[in-house]
């Protein structure tokens, strides 16, 4: 399991050769379902959120995905009809994975926080997150709520990459993990070490890779679920125990998405409803807005086997809405205003890597000190990230600038490998506005661009209000466009149209980014008193 970086870049996510066939489905006739039942649409989130893993404790659903170089890591969401999704929280406080998380001397740009797993363990109401970093080892993070505190449990020496967490029904703790190879590992009782582990099953070269293991125990058979990426999921079956032996069925490939532009749901978890029901909540590829969540109901076949529901041969872009109880509240939106009200930052919000604490502050307001001295956002701590709302959104902020100091950058970003930036050039004592462009990255994420001002205008006052568009809609680049206000309802267009860029590589979406880092001397301050997501 000790990779090489280049072939795990190769193995995740490279382009397959288009294979014949289709997984059938029982199909679902749209216009009757809608008339009998409330629909609901996908995807589900329009944000960023991959290699999903979902479970349901009670009447409530969570769900967890990746973040890699964002901190803190793995978000958990909450839902409590499968539809409707809030930020609880966050399961890897803090990336203290080594100095690169921290942007000290290295960097960790697609790196961290991979597949993962979340589970719930009854016997001990606690929730558990389990995952693989750079390839060396496993981090398992336990806690009695979602929001947390969240905490680490142990580490363990063997990295389960991919890894699909299960608690069997007799408490004991599973690992299934790999790549093409596949492995289940049986922890300890207290599950802080390994006790064994053993190879289960070996994907056929017709299949080619599979990964993303989700380990599941049905009707006292035991599942492993799989994605071959990125156009196809499959799934191991074994009624002879934890360990084997496993046959292979194919649940989908090719299968038109709910999307436009977008790619093949995959990588995703099953997870029951209250009322026996079954469903898929899976994640498309839809970049330049990055991965995101798609569900569908399944069924399954008399010998115990999951088909996906479609609707006219694809994952449905609707389908009747999940029969559950009614919600004791509504969810928290992932859009709106935030005011940073309160001393802490709310759960929407991750660092650009890990931030330094002692630079900012959130005290009904936020204050984002200098804590990096460079001309390469790409090196600068304490870069705050959004999550861009498709398939277009606006993010407006309030800034005031008036504790900024010579040589100070400060601003609104789209950010990714290729970025640009509206926001503020404090030199010789004069401050203007300016658009940024031409921020861009190599394929190994060293820094090949560190901006050009594409246009400016001149400063009044010390408070400013910025908005960045953004169109994330997949299929090809869209355009990212900025433009400021001196009043917060007259905006001006500021610099051109800068077209993100929809490769996956990065494998992270774009996202809107809060900065202010120094090119002279730390000291300046920039304080964002506002920030609001909007959508058409």
């Amino acid at each position: 399991m000790d990779m090489s970086w280049s072939s795990q870049d190769l193995s995740r996510r490279r382009a397959l050769a288009a294979a014949t066939g289709l997984a059938a489905g029982a199909l679902l006739p749209t216009a009757r379902a809608a008339a009998q039942a409330a629909t609901f649409t996908n995807p589900v989130i329009w944000q960023d959120f991959a290699d999903i893993d979902v479970i349901r404790v009670g009447d409530t659903y969570y769900a967890s995905a990746s973040t890699m170089h964002y901190s803190p890591g793995a978000p958990v969401l909450r839902s409590y009809d499968l539809v409707n999704w809030e930020i609880a929280g966050h399961s890897v406080p803090t990336l203290d994975f080594g100095a690169k998380y921290d942007l000290n001397g290295a960097r960790g740009y697609v790196r961290g926080i991979w597949a993962s797993s979340l589970a719930y363990r009854p016997s001990n109401r606690t929730f558990y997150w389990l995952g693989q970093i750079d390839f060396a080892r496993t981090y398992v993070y336990t806690a009695t709520a979602a929001e947390g505190p969240w905490n680490r449990l142990t580490t363990i020496s063997t990295p389960y990459y991919d890894a699909g967490l299960l608690v069997d029904t007799d408490d004991t703790l599973y690992v299934a993990y790999g790549n093409t190879t596949i492995n289940v590992a049986q922890l300890s009782p207290d599950g802080r070490s390994q006790v064994r582990t053993q190879q289960v099953f070996t994907t056929p070269s017709s299949v080619g890779t599979l990964e993303g293991s989700r380990f599941y125990k049905i009707n006292g058979q035991y599942y492993i679920f799989l994605t071959r990426p990125a156009n196809g999921q499959y799934i191991l079956k074994s009624s002879g125990g934890p360990f084997g032996p496993y046959t292979l069925r194919q649940v989908l490939l090719d299968l038109r998405g709910p999307i436009a532009g977008g790619g093949v749901p995959h990588q995703g978890g099953l997870v029951q409803t209250q009322s026996g029901a079954w469903y898929y909540l899976a994640f498309v590829d839809a970049y330049p807005g990055g991965r995101v969540p798609a569900l569908a109901p399944v069924t399954w076949t008399s010998d115990g086997w999951p088909v996906v529901q479609l609707v006219n041969g694809a994952w449905g872009t609707s389908y009747p809405s999940p029969a559950v109880p009614t919600p004791p509240r509504q969810v928290t939106p992932m859009t709106g205003v935030d005011t940073f009200d309160g001393t802490t930052l709310k759960p929407r919000w991750e660092w650009n890597h890990n931030p330094d604490n002692t630079k900012w502050a959130v005290d009904n307001g936020l204050t984002l000190r200098t804590a990096t001295v460079t001309n390469d956002l790409y090196w600068a701590r304490n870069t705050l990230t959004h999550r861009i709302q498709g398939p277009t959104s606006t993010a407006t902020v309030l800034l005031d600038h008036s504790a900024m100091r010579d040589g100070d950058r400060a601003g609104l970003a789209l950010l990714r490998d290729s970025s640009a930036w509206i926001g503020l050039k404090r030199d010789g004592g004069t401050t203007r506005l300016v658009m940024v462009n031409g921020l861009t990255m190599d394929g190994n994420w060293n820094t090949t661009g560190t901006g050009t001002e594409a246009a400016g205008a001149p400063v009044q006052g010390t408070r400013i209000w910025l908005r960045a568009n953004a169109d994330i809609r997949p299929g090809s680049a869209r355009p990212g466009t900025f433009s400021y206000s001196t009043d917060g309802t007259t905006f001006t267009r500021l610099g051109p149209a800068f077209s993100m860029g929809n490769d996956w590589r990065f494998f992270m979406g774009y996202r809107f980014a809060l900065f202010n880092h120094a090119t002279q001397a730390l000291g300046g301050a920039v304080r964002v008193t506002r920030f609001d997501l909007s959508t058409p």
